[in-house]
C-alpha cells in the first residue's frame, strides 16, 4: 500500500531513484514507526511522514518522522555521532561536554550544554544553556580576555537583562532534536550553504520527556550562553533559573530563540 511519505530531493539523491520509489510504493517503508524527533508513534499510512537520512563518513541511517515535527532532509553528522545515535536506541548515553567550533573561526573549545525548562509569561519553554569550560580568546589575539559573548553577539545573539522576556529569533540557526535526543546546534553555512554544526554532541544527549514535549509543542528552543563560571552544573531547574537571572543581572548572558530540528 502506498505510504504518505515525503522524500526530499536531497534524500532521493542520496538513496537513488529506485530506493525512493520503493519507499513511496510502500515496499520498504514501515506502516507504523516511532518519530525520530518526538519519539511518539506515527503511521505512514494515515499521516504525512518525512524521510530523514542521517549520513556519516561510513554509515547512513534512514529514519522516519511526523512531517509536522521535521521536514524530509539529509542530516550530515560525524561518524562517531551517528554510531552513538544508533547505540542510543538500545541504551542511554552519558551526557558530557563536547568540543564546538565557535563563530568567526575562533579556536575550538569545550562547551558544556545543559537542558532545562524556563518559565516565561506563565509558559514553560525548552531551553539550552551553553557555557565554555575555559575563557574564549579571539583568534590571533594576545592576552587572557574572554571574548565568548562578543563573538556570539556578532552572530546575532542579544544580551539578556530580563529573564521574563522571551529572546528574539536568530535567522539561520536551529536546534537538531532527532531520534528523540539532542544532536546539535546548527549555524548558517558560509556563503549561504547548508547549515553546519556549531555545537555537535559526540553522543546524542538525553532530554526529559517534559522538555521534549515542550519543544515539540512550540517548535522553538531558547538558547542561553554565558562565559565560563557564570552558570555551572545546576542539579535543579529552580537553581538553574536563579543562576541565569544572576548572570543576566551581571551582564553575562546572551540568548536567542531557534527553531527546532529544521536545517532548511
Amino acid at each position: 500500500m502506498p505510504r504518505m511519505l515525503d522524500v526530499s530531493e536531497d534524500v532521493r539523491a542520496e538513496i537513488g531513484d529506485e530506493e525512493a520509489d520503493r519507499l513511496l510504493a510502500g515496499e520498504n517503508a514501515p506502516g507504523s514507526y516511532d518519530c525520530t524527533s518526538c519519539r511518539t508513534p506515527g503511521d505512514s499510512e494515515q499521516e504525512r511522514t518525512s524521510t530523514v537520512l542521517f549520513v556519516g563518513e561510513e554509515t547512513a541511517v534512514l529514519a522516519f518522522a511526523h512531517a509536522t515535527c521535521i521536514p524530509s532532509q539529509v542530516v550530515r553528522v560525524a561518524e562517531e555521532q551517528l554510531q552513538g545515535a544508533v547505540r542510543s536506541i538500545t541504551g542511554e548515553e552519558p551526557q558530557m561536554p563536547v568540543p564546538a567550533q565557535l563563530p568567526n573561526g575562533a579556536e575550538q573549545a569545550v562547551l558544556g550544554v545543559t537542558s532545562g525548562l524556563v518559565l516565561i509569561d506563565g509558559e514553560l519553554h525548552p531551553a539550552l544553556v551553553v557555557e565554555p569550560t575555559e575563557p574564549i580568546a579571539r583568534p590571533g589575539s594576545v592576552g587572557t580576555g574572554d571574548e565568548f559573548l562578543p563573538l556570539l553577539i556578532e552572530q546575532g545573539f542579544l544580551p539578556m537583562s530580563d529573564l521574563n522576556q522571551k529572546p528574539s529569533g536568530l535567522a539561520g540557526w536551529s536546534v537538531l532534536l532527532a531520534m528523540g535526543q539532542l544532536h546539535a546546534i546548527l549555524q548558517p553555512g558560509t556563503g549561504g550553504g547548508s547549515p553546519v554544526a556549531w555545537w555537535q554532541a559526540h553522543q546524542p544527549l538525553q532530554v526529559t520527556d517534559s522538555w521534549r514535549a515542550a519543544a515539540n509543542k512550540s517548535h522553538t528552543v531558547l538558547v542561553f550562553a554565558a562565559p565560563v563560571g557564570s552558570i555551572g552544573q545546576q542539579p535543579r531547574e529552580d537553581l538553574l533559573r536563579d543562576a541565569l537571572e544572576k548572570a543576566a543581572a551581571n551582564g553575562r548572558l546572551v540568548a536567542a530563540a531557534m527553531p527546532l530540528a529544521g536545517t532548511s
